[in-house]
């Protein structure tokens, strides 16, 4: 059979645009004799929509949008994704029962299921975990099927068309791992002779590698062609921004690969398929290479392109400081946007040094962007002067105010982003960058309605030190010149707001970064998170360098358990505490990889915990002996 994926860009809450595009692709494909049509996962309204869900004129506009795709399926098999609705019935919120569903059409109609006679074959294994929140939404299959009486297998049937039996399933049943079931077995077992996964999956660091893994294994195990069919674009969750890759493929029934689509745009892949033989003759030997900086890079350029598109920012005001953070997002921001729409502005304070404003003037000129110099020393004696001076009155008598350093150092990076560049960017006509990176952001090391303001911060699902690793790839191989100064990669990082920030005496941030990367990353991505107890057993037992992947020696960084303690205590305590706070009213995060900040890290301000096993443990270590 002759068979086309689709990688179609799904637009979130469009079903009318997608629906056209799919009807695009429906003509294209009968024109040139396509026998099977496959399209992605909730193709027609988009993925991760939040609450619209609970609007029922948008549902009416998918199924519109569904039939308008079912009639048009004359001489081909379309396979494609939408939300189905069983308006008689209820989900247990009391609104419409609904499915994420895969539609199967031939003939101008839907074919239907089996057992259930419904006209869409609905998705068996539901995420709940990260981005995902499936049964808020849509209605669970083992209730279905305790409902109807019926086992879970029996909801689970290849689709009867005319090309033969179809063993379709959408996305998460698949990645059956950790589930007591498995569709793909299940399907295998009664006879189907092509795999068929529909996704609307969002792009994490090294999905791709596992994803081709698992599915290699799946086919060859199985002993089935299967075609991946994935979305690309961007979709969100308000707080965290998902691009979507695509890297659709086909697999034959030895694991290979027979093509595969590009990552991160739209394309139409097809090829011949004899579903009886395992098609070696262009199969590609399995070897996958795991990302590196390159697929960061693309994924992040990618999402703050087409959020830029989204939500309509053609202008952009970047605070350059010197350091390596803005230095990035300048040089990253300069590939999507002509020179003219991009203004680069140093704000220097009493604390800027010579060399990091050289080096933010050094880094304009290499891009060729506009640029100035905005001094903050003014207002912010002002503002100190104001506090200083003035009184509070109440029944008790007069308060007056105490300005210390600390304040002091937030006033500075207050004035910058909200007075500077928000005046900035409106004067432009455009929007202003966040620069903070997952390092900071963990614990808070960023000043709530100052460096932290922005329409999006894009850099930070990055640690510090992919930070740097990105600066490195883009001198080398996305402008092939030092773009980004090297004394920038080189200059200890520093906010510069005192004088203990002295980056010419080598003084900046508290963070050593190659330690505390690799410790918040522990906190944060590790799949079974790690906390202080776990932190500090490996401490113990001499196993936390390797438990968390640091390169160095914990004892160079600290001579003995007190200064390790006090250190573990102090970041999870932000961690756990502020920092809380200000990532909640922190910019969108556009997510690379895994526990992103925002919808798919929730967190509740409950303050510092720790556990009884913990203090036994520092008890120990400290002297102190166990109760």
């Amino acid at each position: 059979m002759k068979i086309r994926l689709i990688q179609l860009d799904v637009i979130p809450g469009q079903p009318d645009q997608n629906g056209q595009a799919i009807l695009s692709q429906i003509k294209a494909a009968q024109h040139d004799g396509v026998d099977l049509l496959i399209l992605p996962e909730m193709a027609v309204p988009g993925y991760l929509l939040g609450d619209e869900w609970e609007r029922y004129a948008f549902l009416r506009e998918c199924e519109y949008w569904g039939e308008k795709i079912a009639q048009a399926s004359q001489n081909i098999t379309v396979v494609f994704g939408n939300i189905a609705v069983e308006w008689d019935s209820k989900n247990e919120d009391g609104r419409a029962r609904k499915y994420n569903a895969l539609f199967v059409a031939e003939q101008g109609r839907f074919i239907s299921h089996p057992v259930t006679q419904q006209p869409f074959f609905i998705k068996t294994l539901m995420p709940n975990y990260r981005e995902f929140d499936d049964n808020r939404y849509f209605y669970d299959p083992r209730k279905l099927a305790y409902e109807r009486q019926l086992q879970l297998e029996d909801l689970i049937q290849p689709v009867p068309s005319r090309l033969g039996k179809l063993g379709c399933i959408l996305c998460e049943d698949g990645w059956d791992e950790d589930y007591n079931i498995s569709p793909l077995a299940i399907l295998a077992q009664k006879g189907a002779e092509l795999l068929v996964n529909i996704s609307n999956s969002p792009y994490t660091f090294n999905k791709n590698h596992k994803r081709n893994r698992v599915f290699s294994a799946k086919a060859r195990k199985y002993q089935l062609p299967l075609a991946y069919v994935n979305a690309c674009g961007l979709q969100d969750n308000g707080k965290t921004l998902f691009t979507l890759d695509g890297a659709s493929c086909v697999y034959n029934r030895d694991g290979h690969i027979l093509t595969q689509a590009k990552s991160f745009q739209e394309e139409a892949v097809t090829l011949e398929l004899d579903i009886k033989t395992t098609n070696t003759s262009k199969a590609v030997p399995n070897n996958w290479i795991e990302d590196s900086t390159a697929q960061q890079f693309t994924a992040i350029q990618y999402g703050t392109r087409k959020f830029m598109e989204r939500i309509g920012v053609r202008k952009v005001v970047i605070g350059v400081s010197g350091g390596i953070d803005s230095a990035v997002a300048a040089a990253l921001y300069r590939t999507i946007l002509p020179a003219e729409n991009l203004l680069l502005v140093n704000m220097p304070g009493p604390f800027t040094s010579t060399t990091t404003r050289n080096l933010g003037r050094a880094l304009a000129e290499n891009l060729d962007c506009p640029y100035t110099e905005i001094p903050i020393q003014p207002a912010v004696d002002t503002t100190i002067a104001q506090l200083k001076n003035a009184e509070f009155n109440y029944s008790a008598g007069k308060l007056k105010l105490q300005v210390s350093d600390f304040v002091k150092e937030n006033i500075q990076a207050r004035d910058r982003s909200s007075r500077i560049l928000a005046g900035v960017a409106a004067a432009f006509g455009g929007a202003f960058t966040c620069n903070a990176n997952k390092s900071e952001m963990t614990v808070g090391y960023s000043t709530l309605y100052g460096d932290l303001g922005g329409f999006l911060a894009n850099l930070a699902d990055l640690w510090k030190g992919e930070v740097y690793a990105l600066a490195k790839f883009l001198n080398e191989e996305i402008y092939q010149r030092e773009v980004i100064p090297a004394g920038t990669i080189k200059i200890k990082p520093s906010a510069e707001l005192s004088a203990q920030q002295n980056v010419d005496k080598d003084q900046g941030d508290p963070l050593f970064y190659p330690y505390h990367d690799a410790l918040f990353r522990s906190w944060v991505e590790r799949w079974q998170r790690a906390t202080p107890e776990d932190n500090l057993q490996w401490y113990v037992n001499g196993e936390l360098a390797q438990q968390i992947g640091y390169q160095g020696d914990i004892q160079t960084l600290f001579p003995d358990a007190q200064s390790f303690i006090e250190d573990l205590e102090r970041w999870w305590k932000l961690y756990q505490g502020m920092a809380i706070a200000k990532r909640i009213q922190a910019p969108p995060v556009l997510a690379i990889k895994r526990r992103a900040f925002g919808f798919d890290h929730r967190e509740a301000q409950m303050g510092p915990r720790w556990t009884t096993r913990y203090q036994e443990l520092k008890r120990q270590v400290l002297g102190g002996g166990s109760h």
